[in-house]
């Protein structure tokens, strides 16, 4: 078990948090810097309130050197409101849109862009219980679309796109809330990102909205003023109380990634978690991975023995090993380990061990 009698919380979201940032949150729950209060208590048109939020917002342009012609927006509703709020906003030209259909998350969205034009798949993977990336070529995107939505990992599924897909002069839109912060990415190349925090970056309540400025002010004059991506621009993210303690929490984050090597080295931790326990997959005769080689996210790893009845019993023995939340979502089944940046090593190297274990005592 984890340090502190803390389990290791394997869980899509809300997920694990670094301890350090729990730690100093904790310590500044009554009293943030002097000034008496807490975060939560705190007024979001302060002086200290303002410094919470655009320190937030520097380190977050630093860690994914994002361009000064991008607005950086702390928004509410999840990734969810993002699949209105995106058609809504974008589709000002032809009103078409192409998505990839990669997974829940994706078709949702798909699903709700259709409420706003003329919206199609792409290509998608459902038939085959979304085990892949499907491919697809730039000449298959109908020349006059606004914009191309992608997922870009798919946190119930387990699969990730591994490079940036190739949609030629077309305005590349990603959902990256599970991912964002794991790897190196070129933010020039999309036009839009969108991310629900409580995966990687803080607990459930913020969404960050990377979106270039000139694609902004184009909503049609009927959209209800919260939807409308120039009403946040405006204000900084302050158009109606933001969620204060979140944009606090993510700013800690964004402090403790910086002070621990920035986004090149948490990917190489990502990278050496992912290994340890896909190695342990690709030869186990029990447990075996749920999607494709090369689509394998780093982020949620998906994995199966082919008995239900054997899988429950491994999550139980699991949580009661400290390392909980290891089902797979409730339409798949199965488990999910999900990795995500303040999963520590150990809590890797805990699981591969128990599933070893497991796997000699239940042949």
């Amino acid at each position: 078990m984890a340090t502190n009698e803390r389990v290791f919380n394997f869980s899509a979201g809300p997920s694990t948090l670094p301890v350090e940032v729990l730690e100093k949150a904790a310590a500044e729950m009554l009293n943030y810097d002097g000034t008496g209060e807490s975060v939560m208590e705190m007024s979001h048109r302060s002086a200290e309130y303002k410094q919470i939020i655009e320190d937030a917002e520097k380190n977050l342009r630093t860690l994914m050197n994002i361009p000064d012609d991008y607005y950086v927006l702390f928004l509410q509703g999840g990734g969810t409101l993002q699949f209105s709020m995106v058609p809504i906003n974008l589709l000002t030209g032809s009103k078409k849109a192409d998505y990839l259909i990669t997974g829940n998350w994706a078709k949702k969205a798909y699903e709700e862009a259709t409420k706003f034009g003329d919206v199609k798949i792409l290509a998608s993977s459902e038939e085959d219980n979304y085990s892949y990336i499907p491919k697809f070529k730039p000449e298959d995107i109908r020349p006059d679309v606004d914009y191309v939505h992608i997922c870009y990992n798919n946190t119930i599924f387990g699969t990730h796109c591994n490079e940036v897909p190739d949609v030629g002069d077309h305005l590349l839109v990603a959902d990256m809330s599970s991912c964002i912060l794991s790897e190196e990415v070129d933010v020039t190349k999309f036009g839009l990102i969108y991310a629900g925090a409580q995966k990687n970056v803080a607990p459930a309540g913020v969404t960050i909205v990377i979106v270039r400025k000139d694609l902004v002010g184009k909503a049609p004059a009927n959209t209800p003023v919260y939807l409308d991506y120039a009403t946040h621009a405006k204000k900084g993210s302050m158009y109606n109380t933001p969620p204060c303690y979140p944009i606090y929490i993510a700013g800690e984050v964004f402090k403790y990634l910086l002070k621990n090597g920035g986004v090149k080295a948490t990917h190489e931790r990502d990278v050496e978690k992912a290994n340890l326990l896909y190695g342990y997959l690709d030869k186990s005769e029990m447990f075996k991975p749920s999607v494709a080689k090369e689509d394998r996210s780093l982020m949620n790893i998906t994995f199966v023995t082919g008995d239900p009845e054997l899988d429950k019993k491994f999550i139980a023995g699991a949580k009661e090993q400290g390392m909980i939340n290891l089902a797979g979502y409730r339409t798949v089944g199965g488990m999910r380990a999900s990795t995500y940046n303040a999963m520590p090593l150990e809590g890797v190297e805990a699981l591969v061990a128990y599933m070893e274990k497991f796997e000699n005592e239940n042949k």
